[in-house]
């Protein structure tokens, strides 16, 4: 008999834990959910497949979570009514179908962005390679420039060594006149001089005999 009432109190110590699980379930803070993104979800009267359904809810549907019960969550949905719903079919973000517009306005936004970006990007590109291409020019003409004047130096550099040779050769054909007629004006003096001694005199009136 004394086994019979402690197995008795074992079992309600653990039925009074059970229960008080519960509770604490029970007490839990309300949390906001959305029905999955699945077909047309049913929802009952209680926390097990055995209660009757009692209606459904859309999928996307916002709910606010009262409390849970093995598989079952019981919610609060939009009018008011509190029904019981599968725990897994329930997610910590809207439905896809309602962020479709925000994500699409994002899509918007970020394309108009990396459009604006790219007509920036492509202006750049646009001023660089026109800078490029001014440069390059200026390049071509300087070097055209260079090779004109180096062909001018080349042909000054050329005219300047004819005058030189020219100026050579004159100054050698003074030198050569020169010596020329220097040696012509020595000539005529050495010839004068051997000539003017054997010249005859002429005789004075002193000299006369009548």
């Amino acid at each position: 008999m004394f086994k019979i009432n402690k197995l008795m109190a074992g079992l309600a110590l653990g039925l009074g834990l059970l229960g008080g699980a519960e509770a604490a379930r029970a007490q839990a803070s309300p949390s906001t959910l959305w029905v999955a993104d699945d077909l047309t979800t049913f929802v009952r009267s209680g926390p097990s497949n055995e209660y009757r359904i009692v209606g459904t809810l859309e999928s996307g549907a916002e709910v606010t979570v009262l409390e849970t019960s093995g598989d079952y969550s019981r919610v609060r949905v939009a009018d008011g009514d509190e029904v019981w719903i599968q725990s897994d079919q329930l997610q910590d973000e809207r439905s896809l179908t309602d962020r479709v517009p925000e994500l699409r306005s994002r899509v918007d936004s970020l394309s108009s962005q990396l459009e604006s970006i790219n007509d920036e990007w492509q202006g750049r590109v646009a001023t660089m390679t026109e800078t490029l291409e001014t440069r390059q020019q200026r390049i071509t003409e300087l070097e055209s420039r260079n090779a004109e004047l180096d062909s001018r130096l080349s042909q000054s550099q050329a005219s300047l060594r004819q005058l030189k040779a020219r100026l050579d050769t004159q100054e050698e054909d003074l030198l050569m006149r020169y010596f020329m007629y220097g040696g012509g004006v020595a000539g005529a003096g050495l010839v004068v001089g051997l000539l003017v001694p054997h010249l005859p005199r002429r005789r004075s009136k002193r000299d006369r005999w009548f």
